[in-house]
């Protein structure tokens, strides 16, 4: 499995969409493309800038398990989350039955994992951009498993979102 250059979500070999892109973000950047065609090359150019701007800004905004410690808390926003929907099959790790019974790890799963987590935690970073938030504070991240066979799992991220003064 791959990662999409922009988001780093999990995508298929064959699923994989422009220069390594998933889905969504292929469609982002072929929209974006058309918006800067129809702005002209200056508009396109401001376009860009900015969107660099709020891409830099989602990935500072600061997540924490408790509080901003050392950091005041200015004012509490609101409860964000984040889901991240998993398959987990056969393919991922031919082995995993043999290690559910003999025990050991299973780094295709462990991948797709660390995967979710990356993924869900940016998302949960962008809802908290989207409100004005530069911190979520109580960060919490849940696994659930979604069919009985074990083979779709969710995680799901959730936090308060807040402003801080981080300096």
């Amino acid at each position: 499995m791959t990662q999409c250059k922009i988001c780093g979500a999990s995508i298929g070999t064959f699923s994989t969409f422009g220069d390594g892109l998933c889905k969504a973000c292929n469609l982002k950047r072929i929209q974006a493309a058309k918006r800067r065609r129809e702005m002209g090359p200056e508009a396109a150019q401001a376009e860009a800038e900015k969107q660099s701007e709020i891409d830099r800004e989602i990935s500072s905004v600061v997540i924490t398990t408790e509080a901003v410690s050392p950091f005041e808390i200015i004012e509490r926003l609101d409860i964000v989350t984040a889901e991240c929907a998993y398959g987990m099959n056969i393919f991922k790790d031919l082995f995993a039955g043999v290690r559910d019974i003999v025990g050991g790890r299973s780094e295709a799963i462990q991948k797709t994992m660390r995967d979710a987590r990356k993924t869900t935690l940016f998302e949960l970073r962008r809802e908290a951009h989207a409100i004005g938030a530069n911190a979520v504070v109580g960060v919490d991240l849940d696994y659930v498993e979604l069919s009985g066979a074990g083979n779709m799992v969710m995680l799901v991220a959730s936090g308060t979102a807040v402003r801080a003064n981080l300096d």
